[in-house]
């Protein structure tokens, strides 16, 4: 259950060109031994034989290494010009600013475009719309003012889905904090947890979990009580998310329990919807009871929770497509613990099409399709089309 190893992707590219090892080791002239033990993760591999290999796999030594490969999206090209946005938040430039109506119906678009993962359309359409905003934020009608805010907090939001799924990690942790303190604008304190739930995100990034953890719980302190549909789902999603971030500190499972027990509390009394950008009900909860499951290694638990997801009186689809796609990852995985190879596929397929920009970016995708890879001697043409569409190998 742990990350694929340096062997893993050397053996997953070779299977992929339905490569022997006898064959791998004659073109890339090294021994078979060696190859059987860097592969078995017996032996660790030197620059040299790292470079040989990788000229005989056509491929490049940090792809094996395991570093991440950028992807031929257009979102690599438009992120200039959503930097050059984000610099000049408190420096708008003249130009044109739609009424806030237009605003308004113009961020909702943003928002449901990052919901359900259209992230090229959102990098290229965000810069304008960003400086549309920050002109009306810095106009002199005081009301409008605080409107602006708080429909800024929604645009860096959808800036920062793009930022950080194309691993823009330092413009990520930015956008973050512009969220936040356009957050403290508006002073509505469900925006206020949401904006802290967001937060956690440079903590995933750094894999430094136990200040993440500490975050969302001064949030949930911080936070009224929730009498309000909209501040329950606030602080649901926030219990929500410290339930993951807890179990992924694997000493911490009791707390990871106690905060998943307040948010389905809180998950009883709120229909499924999306409140100030995310979503939060019952069908949000099964989808990170799975999540919970994984993030522990106990693949049976997850599939038993899936099993059980038949039983919503909510479909799932009424979920945004990107928590969906995120949904069939995390079945991927526990299939994959499983042993259920086909399962497994089937359920990557699934996020695929569901969001498949998603899908594309998300590391899981790439360690699950190393691993099936790894597992086969001659993998099927739709898995190994698949690992390279989503550069996996």
């Amino acid at each position: 259950m742990s990350e694929n190893s340096i062997g893993d992707r050397i053996a997953a590219h070779r299977t992929a060109r339905r490569l022997t090892q006898r064959q791998l080791a004659s073109s890339a002239h090294v021994s078979l031994s060696l190859l059987r033990k860097v592969e078995q993760g017996d032996r660790p591999v030197t620059d040299r034989t790292l470079a040989a290999l990788a000229e005989a796999l056509e491929t490049e030594p940090d792809v094996l290494v395991g570093q991440r490969r950028p992807t031929d999206s257009r979102v690599h090209t438009a992120l200039p010009n959503l930097r050059t946005a984000i610099d000049a938040y408190d420096l708008p430039e003249d130009g044109p600013v739609r009424p806030l109506a237009e605003l308004e119906r113009a961020t909702g678009a943003a928002t449901r475009r990052r919901l359900s993962s259209q992230y090229t359309r959102l990098a290229e359409s965000l810069p304008d719309l960003l400086g549309e905003l920050t002109r009306y934020r810095h106009s002199e009608d005081v009301e409008h003012q605080a409107r602006a805010a708080r429909l800024l907090v929604s645009a860096y939001r959808a800036a920062d889905a793009v930022a950080y799924k194309y691993g823009y990690y330092d413009l990520s942790a930015r956008l973050v904090e512009l969220m936040r303190a356009s957050a403290e604008v508006v002073e509505d304190p469900a925006l206020l947890a949401t904006a802290a739930y967001v937060r956690t995100e440079v903590f995933f990034a750094s894999h430094n979990l136990t200040p993440g953890l500490r975050l969302l719980e001064r949030a949930l302190d911080n936070a009224p009580p929730p009498n309000s549909p909209g501040l329950r789902a606030a602080v649901g999603a926030l219990h929500m998310r410290a339930a993951v971030v807890a179990a992924r500190l694997t000493e911490d499972i009791v707390t990871a329990d106690e905060h998943f027990e307040h948010a389905r509390r809180l998950a009883e009394s709120v229909p499924e919807g999306v409140y100030n950008g995310t979503a939060f009900g019952p069908v949000s909860l099964h989808v990170h009871e799975v999540a919970l499951a994984v993030e522990r290694g106990d693949a049976a638990r997850a599939a038993q929770v899936t099993r059980r997801g038949a039983e919503l009186s909510v479909p799932l689809e009424r979920v945004p497509e990107e928590r969906r796609s995120h949904y069939y990852i995390d079945v991927a995985r526990a299939q994959l613990w499983l042993g259920r190879r086909e399962e497994a596929f089937r359920a990557l397929q699934a996020a695929r099409r569901i969001a498949p920009q998603h899908t594309r970016e998300h590391p899981f995708v790439r360690d699950v399709l190393v691993r099936l890879l790894r597992l086969h001697a001659s993998p099927p043409h739709a898995l190994v089309a698949f690992a390279e569409w989503a550069r996996a190998i």
